[in-house]
């Protein structure tokens, strides 16, 4: 899903202090429209957080209904420097891609693309579908992988288990010695949590990572910390547990990783070392430079950068 975020500052992941001394931090969600009807709660980056471990955008789109032919139609765009990370809960949503993939995303799976030195890409919903609901992320590439050759990866099956009354799905990293197949180049977690009939945790977390809980549908206690859906817990280093009490129903997002160590600057779809590397980027994609490819098979225009936030040399 393209976002319109315009925040253009560098920014390194360490930073931001606690709540109640328990270095634990509230961030509300900023909405946004993505097309189709779809609206979307972000939270990553914020004026109070940028970084969760290596992880720079959060986005929890729908749960969203729609006619047959309408959702997502996003045109082709660029990315450099990052994975884009999709999570499906609901409907299926087609990829496409510069490197010639076309791949249908469905519930329970994970789409993970990585930009690197530059891809483009279309979403968009089937014509039959009427649903939309997913959690996309981005992954910060760290220094020595930002300008690697661009992939694409499919995970249709993931590690789950039950327990204490909680269904996990592990999504990225490593989590109880089980482990997500998602090609990621940063010590980090993704997990997904959903307590149908509500669930009591205390969770094992790596007291070297940061952590974010957010709140997909339902409500919860992080820590004795009330959250609402589309609210986001973060939880600086140093947990080495997690208390969670999860209400009847609810479905929340764990995302965790070492404090992120590079500077980077981040504008529109791209992720970059600094402000000139994003000038750069956005030249190559105006002058339809073959940095970042075609796609095919997409029936429609490409999207226009907007203009950038600084002048550009």
């Amino acid at each position: 899903m393209v976002n319109d975020l315009h925040f253009p500052a560098s920014f390194s992941g360490d930073g931001g202090s606690g709540a109640a001394g328990r270095n634990i931090q509230r961030i509300a969600p900023r909405t946004a429209e993505i097309g189709g009807g779809i609206t979307v709660a972000r939270l990553l980056p914020s004026r109070q957080r940028r970084t969760i471990g290596a992880w720079c955008f959060l986005d929890h789109a729908g749960p969203a209904m729609f006619a047959p032919g309408g959702g997502l139609r996003v045109g082709s765009h660029p990315h450099t420097c990052l994975q884009t990370f999709t999570w499906m809960l609901e409907g299926e949503v087609l990829h496409r891609d510069s490197l010639g993939n076309a791949q249908m995303i469905r519930p329970g799976q994970v789409n993970l693309m990585t930009a690197g030195h530059g891809i483009a890409h279309t979403e968009e919903s089937p014509a039959t579908e009427t649903r939309a609901h997913a959690a996309q992320l981005w992954i910060a590439l760290p220094a020595g992988s930002t300008d690697i050759a661009p992939a694409f990866d499919h995970y249709p099956t993931l590690p789950r288990w039950q327990e204490s009354g909680c269904e996990f799905t592990l999504l990225a990293g490593t989590h109880g010695g089980r482990t997500a197949p998602a090609r990621i180049y940063s010590p980090l977690i993704g997990m997904d949590l959903f307590a149908a009939q509500g669930a009591d945790l205390m969770l094992p977390l790596d007291p070297t990572f940061e952590y974010g809980v957010l709140l997909l549908e339902g409500t919860a206690e992080v820590e004795g910390l009330a959250l609402a859906a589309n609210e986001l817990a973060y939880l600086a280093s140093g947990y080495s547990t997690l208390q969670l009490t999860l209400s009847v129903g609810t479905r929340a997002l764990l995302i965790g990783g070492q404090p992120f160590a590079d500077e980077i600057t981040l504008w529109w779809n791209f992720v970059g070392r600094d402000k000139a590397y994003i000038t750069q980027a956005q030249r190559d994609w105006e002058a339809h430079s073959p940095r970042f490819g075609e796609v095919r098979g997409f029936a429609g225009p490409r999207l226009a950068a907007p203009e950038l936030p600084w002048t550009a040399d």
